[in-house]
């Protein structure tokens, strides 16, 4: 939380390794500094401040900035708080051509952690105001089969921590509830339930 606060204070963030360096700069983020071990920096000094098993050979610092993109399919997270399921969430978002939104609470998609769950996708997913609009909630259980929903009318798909869902007020809000059916196990992880509405809505609509 403590390194949240700063980045949000500075407005910066850094990523690690050449693959996300160059995936930042192809999606138009600005490079306050990009170190390269054994050039710019000690490869020790750089290995301390690494956040990684094996350090990187190469470190960049970004500049944050509010996305301009819309979507036509958002997931909407609500306190998902683990970082690597909001990575996760949003490789699939990008998979599929979707947006995100964020609630307060949701882990930082600019951490470490997310950024490498995503693997690139942070710097291309649209990153929206969390607002509910001809959506679906995605609950546990109770709610209308998925196979039964016609996925193509809705444009927001609804997700929640796995530990405390979504709270009444919020699914008073939304047009309908929706389950994934599982036979052996109680419930999903989040982010397995975000990548099958994304590709079930994306299969069914022809795109």
């Amino acid at each position: 939380m403590h390194e949240r606060r700063w980045r949000d204070k500075l407005g910066l963030f850094f990523v690690e390794g050449e693959d996300l360096v160059d995936a930042a700069l192809d999606g138009g983020f600005e490079a306050v500094d990009v170190l390269v071990a054994g050039e710019d920096v000690e490869p020790a000094l750089l290995a301390a401040v690494s956040t990684l098993g094996h350090p990187p050979r190469v470190i960049g610092v970004f500049r944050r900035r509010e996305s301009s993109a819309t979507a036509q399919t958002t997931l909407a997270l609500w306190r998902v708080s683990d970082p690597g399921n909001v990575g996760t969430l949003l490789r699939s978002a990008d998979a599929f051509g979707a947006g995100v939104m964020l609630s307060e609470g949701c882990a930082d998609p600019f951490g470490p952690k997310a950024l490498r769950a995503a693997m690139g996708s942070t710097f291309r997913v649209p990153l929206l105001d969390f607002e509910l609009r001809n959506a679906v909630a995605l609950v546990a259980e109770g709610g209308e089969p998925l196979q039964a929903v016609e996925l193509e009318r809705y444009s927001t798909f609804v997700l929640g921590s796995e530990r405390d869902g979504l709270p009444g007020d919020l699914l008073s809000r939304c047009d309908l509830q929706a389950t994934i059916p599982t036979s052996r196990v109680e419930s999903l992880n989040v982010a397995m339930v975000g990548t099958i509405v994304l590709y079930e809505r994306s299969r069914r609509s022809g795109v």
